[in-house]
């Protein structure tokens, strides 16, 4: 039985896998997702162009979703050999690839759980998951 745990947050996710509850492996995906972006030579946070400004919100936007949901489908792919996954982490990036997944009917049903969790080190990720999968 392949148990699979995923520590994930905007900046990286930690796959955690358990064969038969003892054989560990670790493998960490870093996001690409960069919040502040400085373009080269930008000075202003608009440009002006005669007597109108053009704000690069929504193009800034729509380059972090995009990083985003790259990031999720890098995740999504090393999941799907696995039997059991649970989900944990402290930001809501948990949630959107908890909603990716419902996407895919094959991850829906071997997803068991997604909990709320602070930051904690490696050994933490390793025993917290290890504890979540003795108990179900």
């Amino acid at each position: 039985m392949k148990n699979v745990g995923v520590w994930i947050d905007q900046k990286e996710a930690n796959i955690i896998t358990l064969v038969n509850e003892e054989a560990i492996k670790t493998k960490t995906i870093y996001s690409d997702v960069e919040t502040r972006v400085r373009i080269e030579g930008e000075k202003k946070q608009f440009g002006r162009f005669g007597d109108q400004y053009l704000v690069d919100e929504k193009g800034k936007k729509n380059r972090v979703e995009e990083y985003t949901t790259r990031y999720l489908n890098r995740v999504i792919n090393e999941l799907k050999s696995a039997d059991q996954i649970m989900l944990f982490g402290p930001a809501q990036t948990k949630k959107r690839l908890e909603k990716m997944m419902f996407e895919d009917q094959n991850l829906v049903q071997k997803l068991k759980e997604t909990k709320v969790s602070d930051n904690m080190t490696d050994n933490q990720k390793i025993a917290y998951v290890k504890s979540y999968f003795k108990e179900n």
